[in-house]
């Protein structure tokens, strides 16, 4: 009976412990930003962005009147300064309005085609005979847990090359904010 008590005191001070430890990392300050959790149990605050929505025609519908509208995210700059490498464990902590919602409902990592001047993700189109596509961004997937009051965190199970931006919505409230979007970059 003592050698059982022993037992399950040492494994209660373990999780004791490795909950301490995980949970020693701060949620980020405001609602909407993202942070990259490093190897070292440090962060790095991604940098954030404000979207424009830009919409164009391809030549086509222009010149015979047959084609499709696209609808694209965009934010000036080749790339991010966060540079992540696709070897490693990449792991973010998000602020969300509260942590009770599906995190798939709200938490949102897509790819961003990249220029020298811009990053841009299409989010719907449409074609002259009514056809509407909506939801085109090309996402990422992940696992996310609870992490502090108020945030996740989140794991990348996909880790591809290129340029992504992350964003969380309110799912409680219909708001007239503009997008906020933070990017990194993996190599």
């Amino acid at each position: 009976m003592k050698k059982l008590l022993n037992v399950a005191v040492t494994a209660m001070t373990l999780l004791w412990a490795a909950n301490t430890f995980a949970q020693n990392v701060q949620e980020p300050e405001f609602i909407g930003e993202s942070m990259v959790l490093k190897s070292d149990n440090s962060t790095q605050l991604l940098e954030k962005h404000t979207i424009q929505t830009r919409s164009a025609s391809n030549v086509s519908m222009i010149i015979t009147g047959i084609g499709s509208v696209k609808s694209k995210l965009q934010i000036d700059g080749c790339c991010s300064a966060t540079k992540l490498k696709s070897a490693d464990n990449i792991q973010f902590i998000v602020r969300a309005v509260d942590n009770n919602t599906d995190p798939m409902a709200i938490v949102k990592i897509f790819k961003f085609d990249s220029s020298k001047k811009y990053r841009r993700a299409e989010m719907a189109s449409t074609n002259n005979w009514g056809t509407t596509k909506t939801n085109k961004l090309a996402y990422l997937n992940f696992t996310a847990k609870k992490y502090g009051a108020n945030s996740y965190l989140i794991t990348l199970k996909d880790k591809p090359a290129g340029e992504y931006g992350i964003t969380i919505t309110n799912p409680n409230a219909v708001d007239e904010k503009g997008t906020i979007v933070s990017t990194f970059s993996i190599n």
